[in-house]
């Protein structure tokens, strides 16, 4: 099994993206300087000892040393070691809900992103648990299957955006039937949804699907996020308040008692979210008391560690590129 340890610096590899670009807006710009002191070819005459290759060549060796680095400090690994421990646990949905309206900033620094520092800290203190994760606006998704790949869970997690749900509303009752049905439909224990929503828009077919759900033998725990009183949502396009049909700016207020009665009903607790380090634990803890079963996974628990060739690669890469002259020698007569 390969993985990354530190999968998080993977994202510093956009910086190659971005320095490939500027370098490309930098050649084009200098080629038309060129072009406006003359004739390209004559005017290159003139510039005997420039190289556009060599130029090419040095930014293709930095370049590559900085996307080497960058695997380096994520440190590959390969798993040496492996073995069956009893794992207990149970499967865990998270839905998530990424319409617009959790765009407010009545959390910090707005609702949605605060939901997915709770998500981080509620994967990590159900370490021995199945999670997988949904998304839901006007529609619902499968983002990620139950899994013990928490990484890629994170992954997955860190892109969510209402943007990834074009349709826009609040369906809690097709997020939690797909909860439902993501789950083993043979077992009838085991199972847990974990509802996070601001609860905006009343949906009147919940309150069924949270129905079947307890019949199924799944626990249903709710997270408000959001105030009561409401807030104005923020375009994070435009940042402009959102407003209606009439020009009339929209405020979102969080729908607590719904929320509250969907985790009544379906045998679980409803947290506001304020402290997520609180609301982690009080979770975790309702999740973790309820009965668990044996997953018996195959862990990898020893693993070797290849960071040293990435860099030995880049740093190899960047002594080569200062080595090469940036004008090449122009025989003299």
């Amino acid at each position: 099994m390969m993985r990354f340890q530190h999968i998080e610096y993977l994202w510093y590899l956009l910086a190659v993206v971005l320095l490939t670009g500027v370098y490309i807006l930098f050649v084009f710009s200098r080629r038309k300087k060129i072009s406006q002191l003359g004739d390209q070819h004559l005017v290159l005459k003139l510039m005997p000892g420039f190289s556009e290759q060599r130029g090419w060549i040095r930014f293709g060796l930095v370049a590559t040393a900085l996307f080497a680095g960058i695997l380096g400090l994520a440190n590959l690994q390969a798993g040496s070691k492996s073995e069956t421990i009893e794992r207990k646990g149970i499967d865990v949905i998270i839905a998530l809900d990424v319409s617009k309206s959790m765009w407010a900033k009545d959390a910090s620094p707005n609702r949605l992103e605060k939901s997915k520092q709770l998500v981080s800290k509620l994967i990590d203190k159900l370490g021995n648990d199945r999670i997988g994760l949904i998304l839901f606006a006007g529609k619902a998704y499968v983002s990620v299957p139950l899994t013990t790949d928490f990484s890629a869970l994170k992954m997955n997690l860190a892109t969510a955006s209402p943007d990834m749900v074009p349709s826009q509303g609040t369906v809690i009752s097709e997020a939690l039937s797909m909860a439902r049905q993501s789950f083993n439909t043979k077992e009838t224990k085991y199972k847990s949804i974990v509802l996070i929503s601001d609860g905006e828009d009343h949906d009147e077919e919940a309150m069924n699907e949270v129905e079947k759900a307890v019949e199924e033998g799944v626990m249903i725990n709710t997270i408000g996020i959001g105030s009561p009183e409401g807030s104005q949502i923020i375009d994070e396009e435009t940042g402009q308040p959102k407003t209606d049909e009439d020009g009339k700016e929209i405020i979102s207020k969080l729908n607590e008692e719904e929320l509250s009665a969907i985790a009544t009903k379906g045998q679980g607790i409803y947290q506001r979210l304020n402290n997520t380090e609180a609301v982690a634990d009080a979770i975790a803890k309702q999740i973790n008391n309820a009965e668990q079963r044996n997953f018996g996974d195959t862990i990898f628990t020893d693993y070797n560690s290849y960071f040293q060739y990435f860099l030995g690669v880049s740093l190899f890469l960047i002594l080569l590129e200062f080595f090469i002259p940036e004008f090449k020698k122009v025989a003299t007569v």
